[in-house]
Formats: structure tokens, C-alpha cells, sequence
């Protein structure tokens, strides 16, 4: 993993700020925060006490609790890095600990839910900012995070309306000394987009492995053991969280549904064509979805590396 962190900020962005869950990115804001020196305190708050605990071993935190009223207590910023099924709950639970000014936001891949779930539970003063970092990968738990995780991935902020205007430019700010490309969008357009770039691929991966675990029983473990790149790659995607994923799917279920209704229309377009022999069909489709990953690459959001970046033996 590459260091591109920058060197520490004069001076904190937040004097105070509050992670609530403790996950690869919790985590990974954790020690992007204390690297960057964004905070001059940074508090982990996590239900699980072997969480709290391992963050303190880890030292990626000032503070490691789970009391979560405590935990949020004078914070200027507080992200929640929960499960977007649960943010709702998290945020009544926390509401009375928030002073005036303070402002929340969160790392879900769902916005609308989310803002109709935490919106209303937060007392006047207070200001909400929804986040999400479009960053990952299969693992979770406090280990799993890194300083480097947002760097050049994009940070999509979808503020409701009427928000407080310099908020949205701390936490602009915030994502942007992390290494992240700030981009604003509304909720809607936000569910929409990531159906597509993400949540429907999950559930195709979840699909495809799952079938192929069915198969496995049948095939006598040659499923596995001929396994070529792409169900390698799938078997990655599909290594996700699954209480995350759950959740992503039951809380995006509009978008999600309206990108498989168009996804299963698309299929049957190319079994048509694989059926009557149409080649110049199945060229030209693979044509255009060449350049989109080499469209990909060229932003910067994939290495050009052959394998899919995985490292050789030789470069080991």
C-alpha cells in the first residue's frame, strides 16, 4: 500500500470528533484523522467492547468506548460507520449527546434512507451532512483499516436542502485532506447512480457464487479448483459484509429493482443473440464495455496492471 498522505495540518480541521463503528472504515477515517491531524481528539465508539478494545492496542483513537452518549458528547463532528439499516436507531440513541453546532454525517451507500431514518431525531442546531466514500474492500473489523483508503476514490456528499452551507464545506474539506474527490449530488440521484455502479455487480456476485456453490456438490470440487479470473473476482466482490449488504439492498430497494428490471432485458437481448449466431452483436457489446474499463483505469479508479493488480510471484 502505497503512503500518499500529505504531512500533518497546522491546525485540526475539528477540535473533537466522534466514530461511531469501528469497522474497515471506521477504522481507516481513524488513522487518515491522526496521520492528517485533522481532529484534536478523536473518540471510537463501538457497541462491541473487543472493538473498543482492540482500538485502543491498535492506539488509532485518543478514546475508545461504548457508551455512546459519552462517546459523543462535545463532539464538533460525528460519522456514523454502522450498518445503514441501523441509523436511524443510532441516531435516537445518540441525539441527546449532540450540542448545538455539531454536525453529523455518515459513510452509508444509501443516502435517501438514510437521511429519512437520522433527519428527524436530530434536535435543532445540529447539522446533517450525509457522506458516503466510494472506497472498500472485502474485509471489515478495526485491522482492516488504513490511512490510504479514500485516497483519489471519490466522497459524494448529498446534503438535504436548507443545509447550513459552511457544514457542508467543513466536511467537504474533511474528505478532500483525506485524498478524496468531493462531489455534491441530491440522495435520489445519488441510490440511483450507485445501484448500478455497485449495488446490483454485488448482488450479481452474491448470485453467481452462490449458484456456483450449489453446482459444487455436483461437480465434485471442480467449480473451485477450475475457477478462471472472473469467478475468482466475483468470489471477492461477494466476500463483502453481509449485514452491510443486507441492508444496502432492503434500503435502495427502488433503484436496485429498476437496475435489475433493465439488467434482465439486457440479458435476454444477448441470449437472443447468442442463440441466432448474432457475432456482430456480441462484438460490438464487448466493444463498448472494453472502453468503459479502460475508461476506468485512465481516471485512476483501477490499476493498469495486467491480472487485475495482483501481484506475481516474481514481484513479490
Amino acid at each position: 500500500m502505497p503512503e500518499r498522505l500529505g504531512p500533518p495540518l497546522a491546525k485540526p480541521l475539528f477540535e473533537r470528533i466522534a466514530l461511531v463503528g469501528l469497522g474497515l472504515i471506521g477504522s481507516s477515517i481513524a488513522r487518515a484523522t491522526r496521520h492528517l491531524n485533522l481532529a484534536g481528539n478523536i473518540v471510537a465508539i463501538d457497541r462491541s467492547e473487543e472493538v473498543a478494545a482492540r482500538v485502543r492496542e491498535l492506539r488509532i483513537a485518543d478514546e475508545a468506548t461504548t457508551d455512546l452518549l459519552a462517546g459523543v458528547r462535545d463532539a464538533d463532528l460525528v460519522i456514523l460507520c454502522v450498518p445503514v439499516g441501523v441509523c436511524g436507531v443510532v441516531a435516537e440513541a445518540m441525539r441527546a449527546g449532540l450540542k448545538p453546532g455539531c454536525i453529523v454525517s455518515d459513510v452509508g451507500s444509501v443516502k435517501a434512507s438514510v437521511i429519512a431514518q437520522v433527519q428527524p431525531h436530530l434536535p435543532q442546531g445540529v447539522h446533517f451532512v450525509p457522506a458516503h466514500p466510494v472506497a472498500g474492500t472485502e474485509h471489515s473489523g478495526p485491522d482492516s483499516g488504513f490511512a490510504t483508503l479514500f485516497h483519489n476514490r471519490w466522497c459524494i456528499l448529498t446534503p438535504p436542502d436548507g443545509t447550513d452551507e459552511q457544514a457542508i464545506e467543513r466536511v467537504r474539506a474533511f474528505w478532500s485532506a483525506m485524498g478524496s474527490n468531493v462531489e455534491i449530488m441530491s440522495a435520489q440521484h445519488h441510490d440511483l447512480v450507485l445501484a448500478i455502479t455497485s449495488h446490483v455487480p454485488h448482488l450479481i456476485a452474491y448470485n453467481i457464487v452462490g449458484t456456483a456453490a450449489d453446482l459444487e456438490t455436483v461437480t465434485q470440487s471442480e467449480v473451485i479448483k477450475f475457477s478462471a479470473g472472473g469467478f475468482r473476482d466475483f468470489t471477492r466482490i461477494a466476500a463483502s459484509d453481509p449485514t452491510m449488504w443486507r441492508d444496502i439492498f432492503l434500503h435502495n430497494k427502488e433503484a436496485v429493482l429498476e437496475m435489475l428490471g433493465r439488467l434482465n432485458e439486457d440479458i435476454a437481448l444477448l441470449a437472443r443473440a447468442i442463440r441466432w449466431g448474432e457475432g456482430d452483436k456480441l462484438f460490438d457489446l464487448f466493444t463498448r464495455t472494453r472502453a468503459i474499463r479502460r475508461g476506468i483505469i485512465s481516471s485512476g479508479q483501477e490499476t493498469p496492471e495486467p491480472d487485475f493488480g495482483r501481484r506475481r510471484e516474481d514481484k513479490a
